[in-house]
């Protein structure tokens, strides 16, 4: 399971997996993209980001920050996502993402923000789970 969607008031709740952080934060940005259109984007563009925090969760709030700011200035809708990279000491990330125009797509929502409201970034057992409600 790559993520899980949760009930919420006025907002999105989802749940984001991994066998690492690479690949839970990476299925955190699928979710985030699956919440505004089910279409599948081409790998048309391609865009390179680079963001710190001072913990796991800012360091998420942070990247799908970046991808909202995308999303608003660019109109860029990732559709993939390569060389993603995290320092786990540092709390920093850099990644390669691939995605194509947004009005080219029929896109259904909007996100407004990231939120810190429930958010969390945890190891359980030998899996990483990151917990994020969007304000859409």
């Amino acid at each position: 399971m790559r993520f899980r969607f949760f009930s919420h008031t006025a907002d999105l709740k989802f749940r984001a997996y991994g066998e690492n952080l690479n690949e839970t934060f990476a299925n955190a940005l699928y979710a985030t993209m699956s919440s505004l259109t089910k279409a599948k984007i081409r790998p048309a563009k391609k865009f390179k980001v680079k963001v710190a925090g001072r913990n796991f969760e800012s360091l998420l709030y942070n990247f799908l920050e970046e991808i909202l700011f995308l999303i608003d200035s660019q109109n860029f809708f990732v559709s993939e996502i390569r060389n993603l990279k995290i320092d786990e000491k540092n709390f920093q990330l850099s990644a390669e993402l691939y995605g194509d125009d947004g009005e080219n797509y029929e896109i259904f929502s909007t996100v407004k923000a990231v939120t810190y409201n429930e958010m969390f970034v945890k190891k359980f057992k030998d899996r990483w789970v990151a917990q994020v409600v969007l304000d859409i």
